[in-house]
């Protein structure tokens, strides 16, 4: 409310708690972008006085949701591996082969559909030979990162 009071443009306080809900909270409440997203869409459309109330609703929502910055320090470590390594040649497996002779270089060989399996995964290096092993996103214990967390580490059994 201070800042509105002080002149500020209501949709710069809508795009900061975009911006919060994707840095701060994350995936440990990944419908947080979703609520912001609806605050600015609302802000936009009724302006003020009215413009206040989603506004409030979405600082409310993003001080009680659960945080989380394992996305954005992923995002961080692959930026710190792009610029460690360059552009790295994309592996013949996950490659297009849209001519017969892509297809006779090798492109899209032994690619497997992981909706053909059980569980959506297959057992394939879709990266670079030079990051394979990597891990970028390792997601925490609070909110829904505890979920995902389960997820990959059934992932990773299999």
């Amino acid at each position: 409310m201070r800042m509105l009071e002080a002149g500020e443009d209501p949709l710069f306080i809508a795009r900061r708690m975009v911006i919060l809900a994707a840095e701060d909270v994350g995936t440990a409440d990944p419908q947080a972008l979703v609520v912001v997203n609806a605050v600015k869409d609302a802000v936009h459309f009724v302006g003020l006085p009215e413009g206040r109330i989603p506004l409030a609703m979405g600082v409310a929502y993003l001080a009680t949701a659960p945080k989380s910055n394992a996305a954005y320090a992923a995002m961080n470590a692959a930026l710190a591996d792009v610029e460690a390594h360059g552009a790295l040649p994309v592996p013949l497996l996950v490659r297009n082969a849209p001519t017969p002779l892509m297809k006779e270089l090798g492109y899209g060989k032994g690619y497997e559909y992981a909706h053909d399996h059980e569980g959506n995964v297959v057992r394939q290096q879709h990266r670079p030979q030079a990051l394979e092993g990597r891990r970028y996103y390792e997601p925490g214990e609070n909110g829904f990162e505890k979920i995902i967390r389960e997820r990959l580490e059934e992932i990773r059994k299999k």
